[in-house]
């Protein structure tokens, strides 16, 4: 039965982190691919994924390339080791922290950039 505890929530954001960086690398490989088209393309496209909800896209990105990352060396965690299972809601909660630390810089850095471009 579906209780919403932290494993679940962990599942959850670390598909949904996985399905948006692995949307962000389609939508990389397809920018630098336009430039076979011609220059007009590649900047149209350009010019297209640099509007508004794309940039906001890209904080939310950045958090969960970050996330996935620290989740994938706590799944790692809690599979070698005999102590992982045990401790998974600390590990998940650590995860959680350590995504906000590293996160605060990358936003002080590039949110100031994302609006001026906007």
């Amino acid at each position: 039965m579906y209780k919403g505890r932290e494993g679940q929530w962990a599942f959850i954001l670390h598909r949904l982190s996985g399905i948006a960086i692995a949307l962000y690398l389609f939508i990389h490989v397809l920018n630098v691919g336009a430039v076979m088209f011609g220059e007009q393309t590649s900047k149209a496209l350009l010019a297209f994924f640099h509007v508004a909800p794309f940039r906001v896209g890209l904080i939310l990105v950045m958090a969960g390339v970050v996330y996935h990352a620290l989740n994938g060396l706590r799944i790692i965690i809690m599979d070698f080791t005999g102590w992982g299972v045990k401790y998974q809601r600390q590990l998940w909660y650590g995860t959680l922290a350590l995504t906000t630390i590293i996160g605060i810089p990358v936003l002080v850095k590039v949110v100031p950039e994302i609006v001026r471009g906007i």
